[in-house]
C-alpha cells in the first residue's frame, strides 16, 4: 500500500521550498499518495510541477481543516482528527505551525502519525528580530516534531540556540538540484521578449517579486554599475510595480525585462552572464544553486549561507546587505570582465557538481521520512 502523506504548507505557490517538496513527491512516485493543504487559500501554483502519475489531492470547500484561524484546543483537535488518517505529516514554515501544535496537544492520546517540520527562513516581518510570541510558540510546540529540518547552517544555529531544540532533533539537509539538466545550452526562445544585442552583458535573477527579495535595490545597483548590460528579472509577485518604478527613476527602464514566472530554470538561466541576488533574507537559495550549476558568477547580499555556498574566489562579490555601492561595484566589475566572469563561473559550477546534487538531497529526505515512520524502503529505492 502507498504511504499516505499529509503536507501542511504556509503557501503552495511555486517557490524554493515548494519546488523542493514537489521534487520529492515526484521522486517517491507511486510509493506515496499526497494530500496538500495551504494556509493561503488558492496559493497552489506549485501543483502544476507535480508529475501527472503522482497521486495528489488538494481538499477544498471545508473538506479539510483550515490552517488559518484563531488558535485554540478545539481547532487543534479538529486538525488532529484529520491528521490521524495519514502515515506521515510534513509541515512547512510558520504558516503550518497549527499542525505541529495539534500533534503536541493530541499526538499521544490519539496516536497520531509522526510529524516532520521544515523551516526555510523568515518573511519581511521577521527580518531583523524574530517575534517573541513566535519564538516562544516554537519552543513549546516543536518538541512534537520527530525531526526539524533546515537547509542552512544559520537556521540550524537558530533552531538550537533560539528555539532551544536539542541537536538530535535538528537535521540540516542542503538543497539540491538535477545538475545534469544544466549541462545543455539554453533554449533560444525560453525567455519571452528576450533578445541579446551585440555586446550585451545580461545580469539575471530568479525570484518571487516580494518585498523580502528587495529587487528595487538590484535595479538601483544595476543602474549605477555602468552604462552597459541588461537586467532580466524572472518571477512574478506584488512588487512588480515597485521594480518598474525604480527602473524608471534610475533611467534603465529600457534595459529591464520582466518576463514573469518561468518554470524550469535549466531552459533559460544560461542566457544570463551573471546572477545577482539582492535579498534582505535568504537561507540556502535554490535559484543560486541553479545559476552556479549553469556556470555563472554570483553577486549577492551577504544573507543566510550565501557566502559559504559559492566558490572561495567568488566570495569577495558577496557584499554587506546595507551597502548598495558595494553591490553596484561588484556588478560593474563582473560586467566589465569576461575573463573574470568565466573563472568565477567555472569555479561555481565545480562547487555545485561536488555539493548540490539532487540525488544526495532526495536520499537524505527519503531516509529521514522512512526513519520517522520506522518503515525502511517504504518510499521506494534509493537512486544509484
Amino acid at each position: 500500500m502507498p504511504v499516505r502523506i499529509l503536507h501542511l504548507h504556509s503557501t503552495f505557490a511555486l517557490g524554493g521550498k515548494e519546488a523542493r517538496a514537489v521534487r520529492l513527491m515526484n521522486a517517491f512516485g507511486a510509493a506515496a499518495e499526497h494530500v496538500v493543504l495551504s494556509a493561503v487559500p488558492g496559493a497552489l501554483g506549485a501543483r502544476d510541477a507535480i508529475d501527472s502519475d503522482v497521486a495528489t489531492t488538494f481538499p477544498c470547500d471545508g473538506a479539510a481543516p483550515s490552517l488559518i484561524g484563531k488558535p485554540g484546543p478545539r481547532r487543534y483537535w479538529r486538525m488532529a482528527r484529520y491528521m490521524a488518517g495519514f502515515d506521515l505529516v510534513l509541515s512547512y514554515n510558520w504558516g503550518a505551525m497549527d499542525g505541529v501544535a495539534a500533534r503536541r496537544l493530541y499526538g499521544d492520546v490519539m496516536r497520531l502519525p509522526p510529524l516532520v517540520h521544515h523551516e526555510d527562513g523568515f518573511n519581511a516581518d521577521e527580518l531583523v528580530f524574530q517575534k517573541t510570541a513566535r519564538v516562544r510558540f516554537r519552543q513549546l510546540m516543536l518538541g512534537a516534531a520527530q525531526r526539524l529540518v533546515v537547509p542552512s547552517a544559520k537556521l540550524e544555529t537558530i533552531a538550537r540556540e533560539v528555539w532551544r531544540q536539542p541537536a538530535r532533533r535538528v537535521r540540516r539537509i542542503a538543497n539540491g538540484i538535477a545538475l545534469e539538466h544544466y549541462d545543455r545550452s539554453p533554449e533560444p526562445r525560453a525567455i519571452p521578449g528576450f533578445h541579446r544585442a551585440p555586446g550585451d552583458i545580461v545580469v539575471g535573477t530568479m525570484a518571487g517579486l516580494r518585498g523580502v527579495k528587495n529587487l528595487p535595490r538590484l535595479v538601483r545597483a544595476f543602474a549605477r554599475s555602468g552604462n552597459v548590460g541588461r537586467l532580466v528579472i524572472v518571477g512574478d509577485g506584488p512588487e512588480r510595480d515597485a521594480i518598474v518604478t525604480a527602473a524608471r527613476v534610475e533611467g534603465v527602464a529600457d534595459r529591464l525585462l520582466l518576463p514573469g514566472f518561468l518554470a524550469n530554470a535549466a531552459r533559460y538561466v544560461g542566457h544570463f552572464d551573471l546572477f545577482a541576488l539582492s535579498s534582505d533574507s535568504e537561507q540556502f537559495p535554490i535559484a543560486m544553486i541553479e545559476a552556479m550549476a549553469a556556470g555563472l558568477p554570483i553577486v549577492a547580499t551577504d544573507v543566510g549561507d550565501v557566502a559559504t555556498m559559492v566558490a572561495p574566489i567568488n566570495r569577495r562579490f558577496i557584499v554587506p546587505i546595507d551597502d548598495e555601492d558595494a553591490l553596484a561595484t561588484a556588478l560593474g566589475q563582473l560586467i566589465a570582465s569576461r575573463d573574470l566572469r568565466h573563472r568565477l563561473g567555472a569555479a561555481n559550477r565545480a562547487v555545485a557538481r561536488d555539493r548540490y546534487g539532487e540525488d544526495t538531497m532526495i536520499s537524505a529526505y527519503r531516509d529521514l521520512y522512512e526513519g520517522a515512520m520506522r518503515r525502511p524502503g517504504a518510499l521506494g529505492p534509493t537512486s544509484d
